[in-house]
């Protein structure tokens, strides 16, 4: 039972964490088209704050793997323990431009 115990409070961690808020980026204190600090607010909890990975994947060469479009699509529609919608909008696609370029 202890064996699962510390898995799961970090799962919950992770995919709290991620969740964000409701309020529009308007008024939060990354504005769209700010990419780094959107990505150190909504991602860097999971991917680490160098994209060296984590609770998350490693992103430091994720642009070479995946495109822009692809990196959006796992933005907006998650993948594996990422909840989706983490970023929405203009945010998502910033954020996915600019982990693009990460090669």
């Amino acid at each position: 039972m202890k064996k699962l115990m510390m898995p799961t409070i970090i799962f919950a961690f992770f995919l709290l964490a991620g969740c964000g808020n409701n309020e529009d980026s308007s008024s939060s204190s990354a504005k769209a088209g700010d990419p780094e600090k959107l990505y150190n607010q909504k991602c860097s909890v999971c991917h680490g704050s160098n994209l060296e990975g984590g609770g998350g994947p490693n992103l430091q060469a994720v642009g070479s793997e995946l495109s822009k479009e692809d990196i959006e699509k796992i933005i907006l529609e998650g993948k594996g323990n990422m909840p989706k919608g983490v970023l929405q909008g203009k945010d998502a696609e910033a954020v996915a431009e600019w982990l693009a370029d990460k090669k």
